[in-house]
């Protein structure tokens, strides 16, 4: 492939790297084309956040399919991961410390298979005050970090499908299928409220964004190794 082709436009399906920011992986893969092909300038952004703790398919636009961008982000999305019940922590997963223990005697496999039937369909979900939404031009994890106090309000969501895949003492793995704006880390929270246990999101990994698929993404790695070919 030449430069010419990224400027003209490509999507490009990157395996996230545990702890890079979808930031760091933009900024990677555009110094790294800007690079090869002795390009000054050239357009490249990410069709939907992944969290740093959070791994699995990000959508890379070049050139003018930046412009695809926000049709991307509106796809249906598909996670897996697991959900760690017993602790809580600020960020709804294992950012921030953990601030509260609850008593999990009470659960059984039943009980979580249960509790997943009320979280189908569109729902009110609260985005976590440790994120990068805005209010009166802040991110929300600014007022989190400062101990200040914001209101959030709360936004309908759609979840398709709530599956537990597996059950592993207070481990639960699972996998949900989206809309835009979810908040698994949320879900994760919500669904130990559910069972009045408290939780938090241990691990992420975003497998699908509409008919695109992680099983067909490289990680920013091989994407250079790939370039120098």
């Amino acid at each position: 492939m030449e430069g010419k082709d990224y400027q003209n436009g490509q999507t490009l399906l990157i395996d996230k790297p545990l702890e890079w920011s979808s930031f760091q992986v933009v900024n990677k893969l555009r110094w790294l084309i800007r690079k090869q092909f002795d390009i000054k300038k050239i357009k490249v952004g990410h069709a939907g956040t992944l969290d740093p703790l959070a791994t699995g398919l990000l959508l890379i636009c070049t050139g003018k399919f930046t412009k695809t961008i926000n049709e991307l982000q509106g796809q249906i999305k598909e996670y897996t991961g697991t959900i760690t019940l017993g602790t809580t922590t600020p960020s709804y997963d294992l950012e921030t410390e953990f601030d509260a223990k609850y008593p999990t005697h009470h659960l059984t496999e039943e009980v979580i298979h249960e509790a997943t039937k009320q979280f189908l369909g569109k729902i009110e979900q609260y985005p976590p005050v440790f994120s990068a939404l805005k209010k009166d031009g802040k991110r929300l994890y600014e007022y989190a970090r400062n101990n200040e106090e914001v209101k959030i309000s709360p936004r309908i969501i759609e979840i398709n499908e709530f599956e537990i895949t597996a059950i592993n003492g207070l481990n639960v793995e699972f996998r949900v299928v989206c809309s835009k704006g979810t908040y698994i880390r949320s879900l994760a929270h919500d669904f130990g409220k559910a069972l009045s246990s408290g939780a938090h999101l241990s691990v992420l990994r975003r497998t699908k964004i509409g008919e695109y698929s992680v099983e067909n993404a490289i990680t920013p790695l091989a994407f250079e190794e790939l370039l120098k070919a």
